[in-house]
């Protein structure tokens, strides 16, 4: 809808109106006698005797003519194909006073010739001696008034005193009606999808109204000026600028000027409609970022395409509250493609997927049995988050911080920004979830069997449990040890264990045995320490 205050008045239509049929061809609104050259249902072809024939539309003419036929002409422009565009003139010029009567009562439009200025307008001859006042000219310049003299024109009678022989014309009024003419057969022309060339008129923070031509004005949203976000249209189009536009609709209400909506984005491809055959899942892209949201960041990825980057996309080390916390508008950053929605013109990207995974290389330094460090980085009721490197995080649960005694909270022991050692207890991939344990790490009693046993002594246990190439060996209360089955795969030991069995690992497993087959689970029997690893309170016999 178009504002109130920006609807040019009916003066600054006529001013325009007068302006064009100033641009148009010489000697144009001079009455001029030409022949019918051919007809059609649609127009009527006319030879003025110029270079190139005239036209005029078959419902401007009140009676049919024949080819051959004279007809009395003016020139009001230019059509689509550069034909002259024609209008018959039905003005004639009165001979006598009962002409002008006649005239002046049925309001007919009359001819005259210009004849000189004379204080406050022009006289006109009408068949008897006229003035046309200069407010009633269709002029707003005195040079434009002046211009007149001379030439044939179309007016009305507006007052006429026989007795006193005084007749005032006016040339406004006709010229008024003319351009409503002009402007109806235009905008009756008119349909969606048609390409049009017109002038920037005046530029608004909504977008720019563009002169059409023949009083017909027009709205080019913002929206609708590239497939690209345009901010402001100030840095789009400029006031002047000649620009070849699309109808994209037109509204004609009851009361008041017609609506007519304008595309400029319309005249090149829809970037998304080829989207799918240039952009593919997993792509890397950059662009640049257009605004921010409480869910995620918008980033401009192509003219016209707009990706979302969600804020569980930004980042594998921190939770991210507000993007703002990471971006801000006019960063250019790189992402990786997620998922493509042509349909819903949608674009899923990733920020922290572009950094890389830190979960594919957690696997080696975070298995379950290692002894690792990490920072504290938040407390819950149920335990504490521990980040064992930037994007890693590992949940302490609150039984899992002493043996000592039952906490209520993990405050009781621990505080953010704290550094702690635990064992880790369980790793999954696939849910990128950690486990560790700090009271795994407190002396027990595999640490005092540690303490009073050394390598190669012979020590005697109960098989508990024979699985995966190992038999679980009780060596005492609460202590553990691990034989391993001849021919099973050795474990991935680190530090000291390593070292350790080093000696034992050099030479291939031995066949299997009659003995070593027949462990089974609750036997009682003697085995010889191999290795010790009181970090990870690990006994390997043999």
């Amino acid at each position: 809808m178009l504002p109130d205050e920006l609807e040019s008045s009916f003066a600054d239509l006529l001013d325009a109106y007068e302006k064009d049929r100033r641009a148009r061809p010489t000697d144009e609104g001079a009455p001029r006698r030409g022949v019918v050259a051919a007809v059609t249902a649609e127009r009527v072809f006319i030879d003025i005797g110029g270079k190139s024939e005239g036209v005029i539309p078959a419902a401007d003419l009140k009676e049919p003519v024949e080819r051959g036929a004279e007809i009395s002409v003016i020139i009001v422009g230019r059509d689509s194909e550069g034909y002259l565009l024609l209008s018959p003139v039905v003005a004639r010029r009165p001979r006598d006073w009962g002409a002008l009567q006649r005239a002046f009562d049925n309001k007919e439009i009359i001819a005259g010739r210009v004849v000189e200025a004379v204080k406050g307008g022009l006289r006109v001859d009408v068949g008897a001696r006229a003035f046309l006042p200069a407010s009633r000219s269709g002029c707003r310049e005195q040079a434009d008034l002046e211009a007149l003299i001379g030439q044939e024109i179309r007016c009305k009678i507006l007052q006429l005193d026989v007795e006193d022989e005084n007749v005032v014309v006016d040339r406004r009024a006709v010229l008024e009606e003319e351009a409503r003419a002009e402007r109806e057969r235009h905008l009756s022309g008119l349909v969606p999808g048609a390409v049009l060339r017109g002038s920037v008129r005046s530029i608004t923070d909504f977008g720019a109204f563009v002169d059409l031509g023949f009083g017909l004005e027009g709205l080019l949203h913002a929206a609708d000026m590239a497939w690209s976000r345009v901010g402001d249209p100030k840095s789009f189009v400029q006031a002047g600028e000649s620009l070849e536009v699309k109808v994209l609709s037109i509204e004609r209400p009851a009361s008041g000027k017609p609506r007519i909506s304008l595309g400029l984005k319309q005249l090149s491809d829809d970037p998304w409609t080829t989207l799918a055959d240039r952009l593919h899942t997993g792509d890397r892209v950059r662009g640049a970022v257009t605004r921010l949201m409480d869910f995620g960041a918008f980033v401009e990825i192509g003219p016209g395409v707009e990706g979302l980057i969600h804020v569980s996309e930004m980042s594998w080390a921190k939770r991210v509250r507000h993007p703002k916390d990471l971006l801000k508008a006019g960063d250019v950053v790189e992402a990786v493609v997620l998922g493509i929605d042509t349909g819903q013109r949608r674009v899923a990207l990733g920020l922290k997927q572009a950094l890389g995974d830190p979960w594919e290389e957690a696997a080696s330094r975070f298995a379950a049995g290692r002894v690792v460090e990490g920072t504290v980085r938040s407390l819950q009721k149920f335990g504490a988050f521990v980040e064992l490197s930037d994007g890693i995080e590992a949940l302490l649960h609150i039984s899992d911080i002493t043996a000592e005694r039952r906490l209520n909270h993990p405050n009781e022991v621990l505080k953010a920004g704290q550094k702690v050692r635990a064992a880790v207890t369980e790793f999954d991939r696939e849910k990128k979830r950690i486990k560790v344990s700090m009271k795994d790490l407190e002396p027990d009693a595999s640490d005092e069997y540690i303490a009073d046993h050394k390598v190669g002594d012979q020590v005697t246990g109960r098989v508990a449990r024979v699985a995966g190439g190992e038999a679980r060996v009780e060596l005492g209360e609460g202590v553990v040890g691990v034989y391993r089955l001849a021919g099973a795969p050795a474990p991935a030991p680190s530090g000291a264990l390593a070292a350790q069995l080093a000696a034992v690992w050099k030479t291939p497993a031995p066949a299997a045995t009659e003995a070593a087959e027949s462990v089974q689970a609750g036997q009682v029997r003697s085995f010889r320490i191999t290795a010790l690893d009181a970090e990870s309170k690990r006994i390997e016999l043999g």
